[in-house]
């Protein structure tokens, strides 16, 4: 995909094409509100310089919020599109995970991967190849990361994945066409560090790059924030 120019980028708050919008206080976030779901909101980290990669987020409205994260690390300047998710758990995980129910998962994936991504590109004059562009979840949001970024790796061409929940396991039939991966969990929450392990076996066995890294914590520490500016550094590192 061929880059488009990146001038509409900037640290105000501004309206975003096609959502309603509603800024979150700081100038280097914008927030669209879209028909969705009843109403559904992605948070934008729009960082200072011109971004050279992008990163596709479930619970978009914590993880948009580690953009200051990456302002202090030396990684190359990288968006974060932040989709946000649901606080009810159960249907948390029916939209992140694609067995519990299909037809809602496949809705909130379209919205994810199609409308979400055409309205950033349109937004901010912002389309970046695969090669440039990540989809990153943690729990059951690793869950999600894995799932679209195995469906597809002809937009992500990485995944970024922290403790990934057990509702979707390494399929049967992993296609041959693989993102990069980088997991990482913690030692602390046995039950989705093996899960992670799950994964990372999984797909070493059919070829793909994979990180796997075990970091001192329980689920939700601080190791999440520690691990994700490694992560883009992984990635899209000069």
């Amino acid at each position: 995909m061929k880059e488009q120019p990146r001038n509409h980028v900037n640290r105000e708050q501004s309206e975003s094409g096609g959502a309603s919008a509603e800024p979150v206080g700081a100038v280097s976030f914008v927030t669209g509100t879209f028909e969705y779901d009843g109403g559904r909101q992605v948070t934008v980290y729009v960082p200072p310089g011109p971004p050279e990669a992008i990163v596709f987020a479930g619970d978009g409205q914590r993880i948009s919020k580690w953009g200051g994260l990456l302002e202090k690390a030396d990684v190359p300047s990288t968006m974060i599109v932040g989709v946000h998710g649901l606080t009810d758990e159960m249907l948390r995980l029916h939209e992140y995970s694609p067995g519990f129910s299909p037809e809602r998962f496949a809705a909130h994936e379209k919205f994810f991967v199609d409308d979400v991504r055409r309205w950033t590109e349109s937004r901010f004059g912002l389309a970046l190849p695969a090669d440039r562009t990540a989809v990153f979840g943690v729990s059951a949001g690793g869950e999600l990361a894995l799932a679209l970024g195995l469906r597809h790796p002809e937009v992500y061409g990485s995944i970024f994945c922290a403790s990934p929940g057990g509702g979707y396991k390494p399929p049967a039939v992993i296609p041959g066409s693989l993102p990069r991966t980088y997991l990482v969990a913690g030692t602390e929450e046995p039950f989705f560090l093996e899960n992670a392990r799950r994964w990372a076996d999984a797909l070493r066995d059919r070829g793909a790059d994979v990180v796997m890294n075990e970091r001192g914590g329980s689920h939700g520490g601080a190791f999440w924030r520690e691990e994700f500016p490694l992560m883009v550094e992984w990635a899209f590192g000069r």
